[in-house]
């Protein structure tokens, strides 16, 4: 922990958006896999979205595909999740992972930002 930092959470109402984003200054991470996964109270941390390297191919959950973005900008070595229509289930501690090899091993990973999606 510690090479990656995610910002951007925060309260929002339901059906709102976020945008989190997560710095990676290692120009070494412009070649990994990149990950975003969530952790709500009491649950195991569940993976959300993934992106490759070229930032073409791209893999949700179902339960936030079609509301959820992950993109990424080697050139700022920032990987976003862009979050439509959010809702209650949504509410976590989400984290941002580098998988160096694509093998779905994620090495490394951020402290989290809490994201509060409220009625």
């Amino acid at each position: 922990q510690g090479q990656l930092v995610e910002s951007g959470g925060g309260s929002v109402q339901v059906g709102g958006s976020l945008r989190l984003s997560c710095a990676t200054p290692g120009r070494t991470f412009s070649t990994y896999w990149m990950g975003w996964f969530r952790q709500a109270p009491g649950k195991e941390r569940e993976f959300v979205a993934r992106i490759g390297w070229s930032g073409y191919q791209t893999a949700y959950a179902d339960s936030v595909k079609g509301r959820f973005t992950i993109s990424r900008d080697n050139a700022k070595s920032t990987v976003y999740l862009q979050m439509d229509s959010l809702n209650p289930e949504d509410t976590a501690v989400y984290y941002c992972a580098a998988d160096p090899s694509g093998r779905r091993i994620y090495q490394y990973w951020g402290q989290g930002t809490q994201v509060t999606v409220s009625s």
